[in-house]
């Protein structure tokens, strides 16, 4: 009887590559460095305070995007479980601290895949603040990829929380 029902369709689709994903996010930068950053517990919990409430996270990767020897600003690489699966993304911040190009690189749910929509990552785009961050107030809600949508926006807060207690230049701390 098990064998007649249907299987649980999955929709595993990688879209980007590292280099891809790292090149839509700053095109203009012709270097990418990869950099460590180390969090003792103490400072986890901070970022966890700052950021709020975080589903789980895989591997986070950063590297430094610069144009001619200039710092543009940091690319993050950064997976989140949408329902079941993880969700890897992209996303840039400037060294002003504003968020660019959010990109899906993998998804692999069979349902939510919508949070690949441009007009939905557009709302990403511009925005310094973890105040401007709040999902369904200032990041909408996609009906049907709730989890996947709510939990980019909790990735993305996270990332923004450590770039401003980490990786901020001390030129635009405030």
């Amino acid at each position: 009887m098990a064998a007649m029902l249907p299987a649980p369709v999955v929709v595993a689709a990688d879209y980007l590559s590292v280099d891809a994903a790292q090149k839509a996010v700053y095109p203009d930068a012709d270097s990418f460095q990869e950099i460590i950053v180390t969090q003792g517990p103490e400072k986890l919990q901070e970022l966890l305070a700052r950021a709020g409430p975080q589903p789980p996270h895989g591997t986070i990767r950063i590297w430094s995007a610069t144009r001619d020897g200039k710092p543009l600003g940091h690319v993050f690489v950064d997976e989140v479980i949408g329902r079941q699966s993880l969700i890897t993304y992209a996303v840039g911040i400037d060294v002003d601290g504003a968020l660019r190009n959010l990109e899906i690189m993998a998804y692999r749910e069979s349902h939510g895949g919508e949070v690949r929509n441009p007009a939905w990552r557009a709302q990403f785009n511009r925005r310094n603040q973890l105040e401007q961050l709040r999902f369904r107030t200032d990041i909408k809600n996609i009906s049907g990829a709730t989890l996947s949508s709510e939990h980019v926006t909790e990735g993305v807060r996270w990332l923004m929380a450590l770039w401003q207690s980490t990786l901020r230049p001390a030129s635009t701390a405030g």
